[in-house]
């Protein structure tokens, strides 16, 4: 129901509610309608109470509706906060994988500078042996053992 409605019905029950408690003191003097006068006061205090109950509630429930309307207000305000959020966070992602791969780039060069370097170590190895006695001399001594001596 539309809320102009509804407050509408809760005034209207509350002012016919007053007018008949009001009307039902008043009667006392009409023979006639003296006999309606306790009926008309209790239907008359039951409409004031119903329309003044639902005048409550009906003030309660604007209440949470206009905070629920705060709510999802902060609720945006924080989304669009989240998103510029969201936005640096992959900026730095993507910055820093920048720089790994850079430095996967540095590293891929300064291997492929060794093996070539490597290779000819190798090559003029072929082309010029070493003697056997020269390289188990020099691994005895790596290892801090007499020349003589095999393990």
């Amino acid at each position: 129901m539309p809320d102009t409605l509804i407050l509408w019905i809760c005034n209207s029950l509350i002012a016919a509610g007053f007018l008949l408690t009001v009307a039902a003191f008043f009667t006392q003097t009409v023979p006639l309608l003296n006999q309606y006068r306790l009926p008309a006061q209790v239907l008359g205090i039951a409409l004031l109470v119903i329309g003044v109950y639902w005048s409550g509630g009906y003030a309660v429930e604007s209440e949470w509706r206009e905070r629920v309307a705060e709510l999802e207000l902060k609720v945006a305000e924080a989304e669009k906060r989240s998103a510029q959020v969201n936005t640096e966070i992959v900026t730095k992602i993507v910055t820093k994988t920048k720089v790994i791969r850079e430095r996967g780039d540095d590293i891929v060069q300064y291997l492929d500078r060794e093996v070539v370097k490597n290779q000819e170590v190798i090559r003029f190895v072929e082309n010029c042996p070493i003697p056997d006695i020269i390289v188990n001399t020099h691994n005895a001594a790596a290892v801090n053992r007499p020349v003589g001596e095999k393990k």
